[in-house]
């Protein structure tokens, strides 16, 4: 009989960089990390690959990228932001269910079976965006899709600043035609989900403070940890230093023991039943 309270802790960005992919495997099998997402348009993809290969333990899933990075399709630079991302869609400039579908497919060609899917800064929230990702979701099989609405911090668990409290609660604004969608293309999401407001902030009391407030049911903790390293601190990303320190909260003996305490178990997508394998692309054309 499984616990009342399941956590998956998923970390993002795999592919990114060799030295977040090392900070990756290190959280996986030194530390509570259950799972990641990778990047099929990751510089370091071959690396995550690689890894992947070496750590059959480790869960994967795919980090669908419309914002930063080159598309896997054309080649170009995707925009920098949302606001251009959705500009772009209207000219008809990213057709974005071509190159998510490729994305994955990129990820299956080398010998991943995805469990999950979310989107680089949770652009499935755009109703364009979240469509593609659901139709994706049904058309491999991939059932798993994020929910990226924090349940509530207090004080105690280092509460967000006020512009990152207000996103959250702008994003909870979707919540009702976001699982409708979902719903609609037979998808299926955790409970809960929790990181989004500790994005860049995750140290080890953080953390902790944060596992006492998990609820009954199942719950995504979303995180990024990594090693700063020179290919990193070259990067086009404002988490650097950061990944570290959650690298080593994602280790702590107190983590650990703030799980045992609160009665947490720890999981991954496969491990929550219901998680279909990816069709590999010679079934999809043959089949």
């Amino acid at each position: 009989m499984s616990a009342r309270k399941q956590l998956v802790v998923n970390a993002d960005d795999f592919g990114f960089t060799p030295d977040v992919n090392q900070g990756i495997v290190e959280a996986h099998r030194g530390g509570i990390l259950t799972a990641t997402t990778v990047m099929a348009n990751g510089a370091a993809f071959d690396d995550a690959v690689r890894l992947a290969r070496e750590t059959p333990t480790l869960d994967i899933g795919c980090h669908l990228v419309l914002i930063g990075g080159h598309s896997i399709v054309s080649g170009k630079a995707f925009p920098p932001t949302v606001g251009r991302l959705v500009a772009a869609v209207a000219r008809r400039e990213i057709r974005i269910y071509d190159e998510l579908a490729a994305q994955v497919r990129r990820i299956v060609a080398a010998g991943i079976r995805p469990t999950h899917l979310d989107t680089h800064k949770h652009t499935h929230l755009a109703p364009p965006v979240l469509e593609a990702v659901a139709r994706v979701s049904q058309e491999f099989g991939i059932r798993w899709v994020r929910r990226p609405f924090d349940f509530p911090l207090n004080a105690a668990a280092g509460a967000a600043p006020l512009a990152m409290r207000l996103a959250n609660g702008a994003m909870k604004l979707l919540r009702g035609r976001f699982h409708r969608v979902l719903e609609e293309y037979g998808c299926r999401t955790t409970d809960h989900f929790a990181g989004f407001q500790m994005t860049g902030r995750m140290r080890t009391a953080e953390l902790v403070e944060l596992l006492e407030l998990v609820p009954e049911g199942t719950t995504e903790l979303m995180c990024h940890p990594g090693r700063c390293g020179a290919a990193l601190r070259q990067a086009p990303t404002r988490l650097k230093e950061s990944r570290e320190g959650e690298l080593e909260a994602l280790m702590a003996a107190e983590t650990r023991a703030a799980l045992e305490r609160n009665g947490i178990e720890l999981v991954n997508y496969g491990g929550l039943g219901g998680a279909e394998r990816a069709k590999t692309i010679a079934a999809d054309e043959h089949g």
